[in-house]
């Protein structure tokens, strides 16, 4: 056995690696509907991330309950728009970046993420997978793939935490 492989096979894939923090970061969600994390990455490495909320300084879901219209929370930024627009803040570039979510993207954050160059969406969860949504990814050529957390790592991080 060469120097360092019995080590490599207990190392998290990329792909779970980037989802699980997708997944810690929707923790920070202040909406009580549905929270919900995103990474953007690029060259993998996390250039942003965002979690679903209010805007910064207006109340949050938690505080006072979603603002609903026609089913849907005005008050909440979804958590891939406020990944897109951190880097926008910060002067980061999106083109050619990856981003990964807790849920399937709606169309709205579709459009966006395609608009800001991102060339392939990453997911764990279906929710609501609009047709339309699923038609431009394809037109626009960019891959989507669905990604499942293996339980040995969640197992290995409790274990770890409990030590």
């Amino acid at each position: 056995m060469k120097k360092g492989e019995g080590q490599m096979n207990k190392r998290i894939p990329w792909n779970q690696y980037f989802m699980m923090q997708a997944v810690l970061l929707s923790l920070r969600s202040t909406c009580e509907r549905l929270s919900v994390g995103a990474i953007l990455v690029r060259d993998r490495r996390i250039i942003a991330g965002g979690y679903n909320g209010s805007v910064s300084g207006d109340v949050h879901c938690i505080d006072e309950g979603c603002y609903l219209v026609d089913g849907h929370c005005l008050r909440t930024i979804h958590a891939e728009m406020n990944a897109v627009l951190q880097c926008a803040k910060f002067g980061i570039a999106t083109a050619n970046a990856e981003i990964y979510v807790t849920d399937f993207p709606c169309l709205q954050c579709t459009k966006m993420l395609l608009q800001a160059g991102i060339k392939k969406i990453y997911y764990f969860r279906n929710y609501h997978n609009d047709d339309y949504a699923v038609r431009l990814m394809k037109l626009k050529k960019v891959a989507v793939e669905q990604v499942k957390i293996d339980k040995k790592y969640l197992t290995s991080i409790s274990s770890q935490l409990t030590d």
